[in-house]
């Protein structure tokens, strides 16, 4: 089922999952698993560019020789900017915490640091949420992913839907105003 609100179309998966990322279970999978690099918007791709030599220092050294050597993005299929990979495997911004368990996020971590002035792209800020652009309106869905699973537990046990972990970077996306939209819808999906 999708609900409108504003000028986006949203799953109602969105309000009826749970969700909470379990890093001590996934170890970051999300950024070394899958098939391309996160997506990025245009604006991200010239944030990226101006403050590279900032983010370098918190990456690893196969990151950082692969951006030397193809760029820190490629063009998908749809000739969207996507983060590069290593070895068409792992985000070339991922670096392993001390442990050598959790991938973390170099750009993430620059931010953290008050090295740039910007967070990690929006498309791994939402997930498990995907948008999709349109000319009149942005779709806003639910996506699944097996290693997620330990996420999907523990926020079934914590009663914490999908939407509600992801508050920061949907108010980051979309407002604070877009977000108050999104509690409304929820209280009355709970009703019915």
């Amino acid at each position: 089922m999708l609900v409108e609100i504003k000028d986006k179309i949203v799953s109602t998966e969105v309000f009826s999952e749970a969700f909470v990322c379990d890093l001590s279970k996934c170890h970051g999978a999300c950024c070394i698993e899958g098939d391309g690099g996160a997506p990025l918007k245009e604006k991200e791709v010239s944030l990226i560019e101006e403050n590279l030599n900032k983010i370098k220092p918190f990456m690893n050294k196969k990151g950082s020789d692969t951006i030397a050597h193809n760029g820190f993005f490629y063009l998908d299929e749809n000739d969207e900017p996507a983060t590069q990979l290593v070895n068409k495997k792992e985000c070339a911004f991922v670096y392993f915490d001390k442990d050598s368990k959790n991938a973390m996020c170099s750009i993430e971590t620059a931010y953290k640091a008050g090295e740039i002035p910007f967070n990690k792209p929006i498309s791994c800020h939402l997930y498990p949420i995907r948008t999709k652009d349109f000319n009149e309106f942005t779709a806003i869905n639910y996506e699944r992913w097996d290693i997620c699973s330990a996420a999907c537990s523990l926020g079934s046990s914590l009663k914490i839907p999908v939407f509600k972990f992801l508050k920061e970077p949907l108010v980051r996306a979309y407002g604070q105003e877009f977000y108050q939209e999104m509690e409304k819808v929820s209280e009355e999906l709970n009703k019915s």
